[in-house]
């Protein structure tokens, strides 16, 4: 047992959940939460404007500007949304006349995106990485071909123009906030002119289209309908009994759910304020958010695996660092993917010894098409790699399927289907026959003897596959598991094997690690982890036959690492085929690491 686990833990301020857990034949399962959740909000906007009336002078949102930072009241942004949301109507947006928005996250883009969703607009906001110069044009054309916009807004028209003359966007109308050009609108033009509106969304209109991550095809359009994010946010907050409004530094994008939705959209629905930052989870452009962090006290904080390596390294050498983000953090949660026992361990210990209390560390569990939340942590915890279990709302079913147990959802945060301009028609979730959501996952209980310690993944149902013996290989798992073996040594693993005799990985290493270690010694440090690995795994589709350090790093512009900072297993492998050859081959070159 580590020596911090003695600690106390802080109060998270948790609520008492009410869980219904009704087992069926073969390991079927079912659980709900049946806990009450706050359903007066039903629109997006309806946070907003009763955070406007009864907290008018507390900042919502904040972004650098210098040296400082610029924030806007739940005041200021009530009434400038609701001039925009008139600016908007006027140009003809509305009910099936979206806005597309290419750009990072910021009060602007805040700004637009409410006031879009407020005439019942739907908002749709791509990767920004769509409309960089370089970018793939097919990504950009695929996501305005779904969408079918009626405008598009951007930051700034000069940085987007050669993303806003392509054939995708070239006949579309254009905001921008900064640099706009003769026959483009500037924001700010728009919400000094225009005459307020109030609220008129229906809870089933449209209020964003958000696209799929597109880790197993091409990315598809989500619809989110008004009462899918507001009532998601309501189920979020009842995991806590805590009247005191959270306050974030997030960096996660608002062209994913988790971003857009369970950090924007919860943060308003709790009356809290946002932090936004410019940071990403990648050495190089972490110390942004490690500056943001040295200012800000948190009270809750959310990164992907990535960026809690990045801030565990700078907790241990930096004290002053560790005793801000300490001081007020309750709950600490990962998102986007597995994370590591060692590296959870690593941070707790920090807090420990900075300020005497263990923080309980969460996780959650959704999709696109779960509004994102469907399961989460909502209990004092320590343990890595949990999902949790069902929001307030919200029913899980377990169902047998290829040896795996899959996990279902259903809510009312779950999606209506499927978005496309092209054909008019909404393509419905793949729903079981009692209306349950199939989600593609597998999961297990993390201890089949006291259920409500919650559900831990296991595996990518499309991910997995079976080498040429029939054994299956559960890949999420098996990645989680070798890069835990090889203790920080690799940044990221693909794991490969399809039909060959065994698994191998393909791995991503630090360069500078590389440096400091030397070629021989580094893989030398690989062959010893891979086998401590092996030696402790079960079966063949378990073990690692092979393995092989690549001489690049993700490529994030293609999309093989997405802007939640996760790697995309199946995009991985297709733009790495020669150097999957290298790894099976009959006779492995010397750089391909072979284990008994």
């Amino acid at each position: 047992m580590n020596a911090f686990a003695q600690a106390p833990m802080r109060d998270a301020r948790y609520a008492a959940p009410l869980y219904a857990i009704a087992p069926g034949p073969g390991g079927d399962a079912t659980v709900s939460n049946q806990a009450d959740y706050f359903q007066g909000f039903v629109t997006t906007n309806a946070a907003l404007d009763h955070w406007a009336a009864t907290a008018p002078s507390r900042v919502w949102l904040a972004e650098r500007s210098g040296p400082g930072w610029r924030t806007l009241t739940f005041g200021e942004a009530e009434e400038r949304v609701s001039r925009l949301a008139g600016a908007l109507a006027g140009l003809g947006l509305g009910p099936g006349r979206p806005l597309l928005i290419l750009a990072g996250n910021s009060i602007d883009h805040a700004l637009i995106t409410y006031a879009a969703m407020r005439i019942g607009a739907p908002a749709a906001p791509v990767s920004p990485q769509y409309g960089r110069p370089g970018a793939d044009p097919a990504r950009l054309a695929h996501a305005a071909a779904l969408i079918g916009p009626a405008a598009v807004y951007v930051e700034d028209a000069d940085a987007s123009a050669e993303a806003l003359i392509s054939p995708a966007l070239s006949a579309t109308l254009v905001i921008a906030s900064r640099a706009h050009r003769p026959g483009q609108y500037g924001l700010e033009t728009l919400c000094r002119d225009a005459a307020a509106v109030a609220d008129p969304a229906a809870p089933d209109g449209i209020a964003k289209l958000l696209l799929t991550s597109g880790s197993t095809g091409q990315p598809k359009a989500v619809i989110c309908t008004q009462s899918n994010i507001a009532l998601n946010s309501a189920q979020i907050a009842a995991c806590f009994d805590d009247p005191e409004p959270p306050v974030l530094v997030n960096a996660a994008p608002w062209s994913h759910s988790l971003g857009a939705n369970a950090i924007l959209h919860m943060t308003l629905h709790r009356g809290g304020t946002l932090y936004i930052d410019a940071g990403q989870p990648v050495a190089g452009r972490f110390g942004e958010t490690l500056r943001n962090l040295a200012e800000i006290p948190t009270t809750y904080h959310n990164m992907v695996p990535a960026g809690w390596a990045l801030l565990a390294d700078a907790l241990e050498r930096d004290e002053a660092l560790a005793r801000i983000f300490f001081s007020r953090i309750r709950v600490m949660q990962n998102g986007g993917a597995s994370q590591t026992q060692a590296l959870s361990d690593r941070v707790q210990a920090a807090a420990v010894r900075t300020v005497g209390e263990q923080i309980t560390f969460a996780a959650g569990y959704g999709s696109t098409e779960t509004g994102p939340t469907a399961c989460n942590v909502h209990w004092p915890n320590t343990r890595a790699g949990l999902l949790g279990l069902p929001v307030a709302g919200t029913s899980v079913k377990l169902a047998a399927q290829d040896d795996k147990l899959e996990l279902r959802v259903r809510g009312p945060q779950i999606s209506p289907g499927y978005y496309d301009a092209r054909t008019g028609l909404v393509q419905p979730l793949p729903l079981d026959e009692d209306g349950y959501c199939r989600m593609g996952d597998a999961v297990r209980w993390a201890d089949p003897e006291r259920p409500t310690l919650g559900l831990a993944f296991d595996g990518r149902l499309s991910e997995n596959f079976k080498l040429a013996i029939g054994a299956f290989v559960t890949t999420g798992g098996l990645r989680l598991a070798a890069l835990s073996a090889l203790d920080g040594l690799a940044l990221d693993a693909v794991v490969c094997g399809e039909g060959q005799d065994g698994v191998g990985l393909m791995l991503f290493v630090a360069r500078a690690l590389r440096e400091r270690l030397g070629e021989a010694a580094l893989i030398e440090q690989i062959h010893a982890g891979l086998a401590r690995h092996n030696r402790s795994a079960a079966g063949l589709g378990g073990k690692i036959a092979r393995a092989l350090v690549l001489d690049d790093l993700p490529d994030a512009r293609s999309g093989e690492v997405t802007d939640k900072g996760y790697l995309n297993q199946h995009l991985a492998r297709a733009r790495r085929t020669a150097q999957i050859e290298r790894l099976f081959a009959r006779s492995p070159d010397p750089s391909v690491i072979v284990l008994a």
